[in-house]
Order: C-alpha cells, then structure tokens, then sequence
C-alpha cells in the first residue's frame, strides 16, 4: 500500500467500528499513523490510537498497567537488551551471552506482566557487542527467541533504517510503513495472550525414546546421555513447568501398568507426582484430554497437546480444535524450538506460592482419570494427504528375519502372543504356508516393515502383528482386505487375548468378528466389505 492508497483507504470507510489502542514504541513512530488507519480501515475498524513520549518505553513498561486501553508495543531489539541501542553508544565491553541472557529473562518478565498488551518485533540491525562476527549472530538469535517468548508478530529486518533513527528517533524505512501499520493493526485485533494452564504429554517417544509396550523397561532411555539427552531435557522443562504452576497430565497408547512402569522405577527427572494423571487406553487421545478437561474444569483453550505423532497431533486437533498441538521432535535443533515455544506457551511474569502448589491441589480433586470409550476424529481426509503406500511382499525361506523378529517381538498387536523358532517358521513354510510382511511408506519417507502375517498350509493365521508405530493409519484393515482377495486367502485365525494385546480385540470388535479365545474362522466377504475404505487409502503394490 503507498501512500495515495493508504489516504484512498481511510476516506472510504463508513461506519467503521471503533479500534481503540496505544502503541508504544521507544522510537518515533508518527510516519506510521495513516498507514495505521488505512489497514484498520481495510479490515472495518475506524483505529483511535494513542502513542507516548519518544524513549520513554522503559518507564511505560515499570508502570503500573492502564486498565482502559490495550497496548501495542513495537519493539525493537534495544528495548528487550538497553545496551544493543545504537543512540547510546557502544559498551566498553562486549556482552556475553550469560549477561545478555539474564537482561532479556528481566525484560520479558516485565512485558508479560501486562495482560492487555500485544507485540510486533523488528529485528534491526545491531551494533557489534559481541568479540566475534558468530557471538554477535547468536546474540541476535537470543534477542530474537526473546520477542518470539511473547508471541510477538515480526515484520523484516529491511524496515529498520539506522539513519533515520540516529537522526530523528524514527527507526522506520519510508518504504515499509505499510508492511509494519499492517502487522501493528494484526496486532491489535488479536486477543491478549493468555498463558497455558495445562501440558497434556504423549510418553513413548516423547518422555523417553522407545516403545515401553515393545522394547520394554530395558530397552527405553531417558538418562543424560546418548540417546536419551533430548528426552531427559524435555523432562527437566516439564519439572520446571510443573513448579511454574503449569499442570502435568499424560496419555498413551498403552497399557496402564507399562505407563507406569517407568515412573515407578524412580529413575526418571519427571515423577508420578509431578503429574496430576497418567491415562493409558487404547481408545483416542481426544476423548481423553476432553474428559480430564472435564474433570478438571478447565476449558480446552487452556490445554496443550505434545506428540512425536503427526497422527495424534491431528487427530486431537480436529476433535478439540480449542487444544494447541505441539510435534515434539528430539533432534537438538527441533528440540531447541520446542522448548522454546513450550516456554513461550507457558510463560508468566511471576510465580506464586499457590502456583508451585497447583499440581497437589489438582490430584486431589482428579485422583485418576478413567479411560473414555468415546471414539476419535474422522481421519479420513488427512490419512489420505499422507499419500500411503503399502508394499506386501511373500517372504520365501531366507527372506524372514524382519517379520521373524517382528513376530516375537510384538506384544501390543498381536493375534495370539506365539513366539516362533527360526526352525518352526521354517517348518510351517516348507509345509505349504505362506509368510506375509507389509512395509508402510508415506510423502515424508518410510516406515520399514510394520506388519507380519503367518498363514500354515491348512489356511490358518497362526500369527498377524503390526508395528504399535502405525496405529491409527488403518494398515490393519488395509491388509486384511487385501488378504481376503487373495488365493491363498485364510480361512481361520488364532486369536488368545493376553495381557497385552487389547488392541487386538478392539481391532476384531470393529469388524464385528468373534473375540472368543480359540480357532475362529476368516470371513472374507466380511472383510472385503467392512475394509474397502481401508484399502482405498493405500497404494497397494505387490512384489
């Protein structure tokens, strides 16, 4: 927008409803109020706006907060660091990051103590406080992930003019008064920010590498160091959240006793009584937060979800679209912007007595949180965006190992919870059966094998698991269709329920088929008909 559009603008409105803000910026900021107007004007609003004295931000924000007007604040980088401002000077010492890292603590803390304020950040150009050209880099990250902690909305380093700003206060680029008036006006018509009541976790994965279900106790890591850091690391946020005031609660695809499991074992940074309900099912993870957030009387805005899953994520997403999803991710880079964001979710000015309590006041009125029966959100259209593809391949002799090692290894998705011999499985293939194995690959790269299928030579499945990686992505279904085509389709299956294959009988009370211990027979019309939409997900290829 330039300027004969921007006054267009405002002579056009009519009727505008009234906007109603004071910006506060520690530079001089008059340039911008047309382009201010315009961009109100563009989205209905007829903008009211009040601006304070040049340099005086660092008194406004030490005030106690006004009442009657919402602020926004346009910052630049020496209002979250002083020494970074380039009409004062450069310091006789360069800043090191341990200093600068407390300053900015200091000076988000103040900023988030006002409740009626929103932020717009622009990066400009800092003088060289650091000894080297990559610890003045890193000191513009810090400054950066600073104005990011308060959500603020950022606009490009080219609307910075340095000599303007040296000259007259005005730290604005002719050229780009509208991109910043624009981003000002986003500013003030978005809600203040209310900070996160509620962190809802995902465990395997997530609070430990591994899948306690399958690797077991031994098998997953969570300590400080190889493969465990970043987990570990996510622990220590979550105990520091937790003492924060910020209430804990996880769900997990699991068995309850093996979410449990290691918490009981004492080991772990983050403890059972850091979190207000551990819920474990093989229902959805939806229905879950949605009943802990009705026990808790909390409402779902307050809740934030974090998964290693994309499935999950999206899932809750669509049932709760009033829960932030949040994808965790381990790699240290990911890590970083995760723990970032957590922080910036959470974040709040000042800690109180009651705040470091919250988690004991809640247990006591949430004791446990039943599993819910209530079936998740239609997936349909996002599971077909994945762009799946299923390879089903048969596994001749010397081809085995995978699905062998899936088979005993499978403890959630298992039909039976039979272990196979190399030298067994041998046997039943050199006798006329067949061994079936399923990799799942999807537009963001592969999933390996996930499923394995045994069928001896009178037609029986003596073994089917799938990988608990993949549930929620309708394999199962998809596969079991495609077997019913096939000429060497079954025509029984063994099912003996175990401690741990829950999943299983969920999956044959879906297809309304028997879960009565024993040798049940294969319907195949059945699953041709109940799976069709299954199937339709996948690109089948055979090999």
């Amino acid at each position: 927008m330039n300027f004969l559009q921007a006054h267009a603008a405002v002579k056009s409105l009519q009727n505008g409803k009234p906007l109603r803000f004071t910006l506060v910026s520690s530079g001089v900021t008059a340039t911008l109020d047309l382009f201010l107007r315009a961009h109100a004007a563009q989205a209905g609003f007829e903008a009211q706006i009040d601006t304070i004295p040049f340099n005086s931000l660092a008194q406004r924000i030490r005030l106690k907060e006004a009442t009657d007007s919402a602020e926004v604040f346009l910052l630049l980088p020496w209002d979250l660091l002083p020494v970074a401002d380039w009409r004062t000077g450069l310091p006789a010492e360069s800043i090191r990051h341990e200093e600068a890292e407390s300053i900015l603590a200091e000076h988000v803390g103040l900023f988030l103590q006002r409740s009626k304020a929103r932020f717009v950040y622009l990066p400009a150009l800092l003088p060289p406080l650091g000894v080297t050209t990559a610890a003045c880099s890193a000191l513009e990250a810090q400054i950066l992930a600073a104005a990011r902690r308060l959500g603020a909305l950022e606009v490009s380093r080219q609307c910075f003019n340095l000599a303007s700003y040296l000259e007259s206060g005005n730290p604005l680029a002719s050229q780009s008064l509208s991109e910043v008036a624009q981003r000002v006006i986003e500013a003030a018509l978005t809600p203040a920010r209310e900070p996160k009541k509620v962190l809802v976790t995902d465990l395997d994965n997530t609070v430990w590498s591994g899948v306690i279900g399958e690797d077991g106790l031994e098998g997953i890591a969570y300590a400080p160091e190889g493969r465990g850091y970043p987990f570990f690391v996510y622990q220590t946020l979550l105990r520091k959240l937790r003492h924060e005031g910020v209430i804990l609660a996880a769900v997990s695809r699991n068995d309850p006793d093996l979410a449990l499991a290691p918490f009981q074992g004492g080991q772990m940074t983050l403890r059972e009584s850091d979190l207000v309900a551990i819920i474990a099912s093989y229902n959805s993870k939806s229905a879950q937060i949605d009943q802990l957030a009705r026990e808790l009387n909390l409402g779902l805005d307050a809740f934030v979800f974090v998964d290693d899953n994309p499935i999950e994520i999206e899932e809750v997403g669509k049932a709760l679209p009033g829960v932030t999803g949040v994808l965790f991710e381990s790699k240290p880079a990911a890590l970083a912007g995760l723990l970032e964001r957590l922080t910036g979710l959470f974040g709040k000015a000042t800690v109180t007595e009651e705040d470091a309590r919250r988690t004991e006041m809640y247990r006591t009125r949430l004791e446990s949180a039943a599993p819910s029966t209530a079936q998740g959100a239609d997936l349909t259209d996002f599971l077909t965006s994945l762009q799946m593809s299923l390879t089903i391949r048969e596994r001749a002799l010397g081809e085995h190992a995978r699905c062998l090692q899936l088979i005993n290894k499978t403890n959630q998705f298992n039909f039976n919870g039979r272990r196979f011999s190399e030298a067994e499985l041998e046997a039943t293939l050199q006798a006329g059966g067949h061994l079936i194995g399923a990799t799942l690959d999807d537009r963001n790269g592969t999933h390996g094998e996930v499923i394995a299928c045994l069928i001896d030579a009178e037609g029986t499945i003596e073994a089917f698991v799938m990988s608990c990686r993949v549930f929620q992505r309708r394999a199962e279904f998809a596969f079991v269709c495609w077997l019913a085509a096939q000429p060497f389709a079954p025509r029984g299956y063994r099912y003996i329920p175990t401690e741990r294959n829950e999943p299983v009988r969920m999956f044959l009370e879906q297809l309304k088929l028997s879960t009565t211990e024993g040798l049940i027979p294969f319907d195949g019309a059945r699953m041709t008909e109940e799976c069709a939409a299954d199937l339709a997900l996948f690109r089948v290829l055979t090999t």
